[in-house]
């Protein structure tokens, strides 16, 4: 009975280690000296600057529907865009009846008034509602994979990934990786992060922005980790149950 215990304390010790924890799955802990979690510089939100191979659609608003039909538009009425625009290599968009308008660099809303000012110049009282097309982002890894729209300025990584339902037990939240893409055929951008810190609020981890992909890599002892406490409590006594058959069979086979 000695030999029995010992080896049922060291069964629960071990199981109890393996189970999913809040330090290692919690969110917006506070760094202490205990978690060694990292504390983050918090940086000015800077809004998405369109590149070369973006999209953009554009709908042309004016009084005057001789324009926006000869230009191949929609009216205001319809609700709908016009058909998407490529931004080249050199940076520029060809929109039809314009010259080549520069829009690599410009965020959304100074596209939007480059468009505008340009379109002025010939229907006097034109008004343009300029979107980014391509506004999604990826998730691959340990989380429900999948491509996700943007729907709003300034999506964050906890909304970015409760879109895909959370990474799951087994992701590793201390390494998440963004792959971000850079103009001018450089290298993209990788940043690697701790999710599981409060500090990442407001650094410059904390945004999501289009064509981003997030990784999530799978934690390395995963295989061996208890999903839940009643997962723990299921195998405890599925472990005790299959321990006494043995004991009881070994010591019938040596009366």
């Amino acid at each position: 009975m000695k030999k029995i215990s010992i080896i049922l304390l060291g069964l629960v010790a071990v199981l109890m280690s393996s189970c999913y924890s809040h330090r290692v799955i919690g969110y917006l802990q506070e760094p202490t000296k205990a978690n060694k979690l990292p504390v983050y510089d918090s940086v000015s939100y800077e809004p998405y600057r369109i590149r070369v191979n973006d999209e953009i659609i554009y709908r042309l608003i004016s009084m005057d529907e001789t324009y926006t039909k000869m230009l191949g538009t929609n009216n205001i009425s319809s609700g709908q865009y016009a058909n998407s625009y490529r931004v080249h290599a050199d940076g520029t968009v060809d929109i039809p009846f314009l010259k080549p308008l520069k829009l690599q660099g410009l965020t959304e809303v100074e596209a939007q008034d480059t468009l505008r000012a340009a379109f002025k110049e010939i229907i006097p009282d034109a008004d343009v509602k300029l979107a980014l097309y391509n506004k999604y982002f990826s998730v691959i890894g340990d989380a429900n994979a999948g491509q996700f729209y943007i729907y709003k300025e300034k999506l964050n990584i906890f909304q970015a990934l409760a879109m895909t339902g959370d990474v799951m037990n087994s992701g590793d939240r201390r390494h998440i990786r963004i792959i971000r893409p850079r103009d001018n055929g450089q290298e993209p951008e990788i940043l690697e992060f701790d999710m599981r810190t409060n500090s990442i609020i407001d650094s410059k981890y904390y945004y999501v922005y289009p064509n981003d992909v997030i990784y999530v890599a799978r934690q390395k002892n995963s295989f061996y980790t208890v999903p839940s406490y009643s997962g723990f409590i299921g195998l405890i006594t599925s472990s005790v149950a299959l321990l006494t058959t043995v004991l009881n069979y070994v010591a019938y086979m040596y009366k």
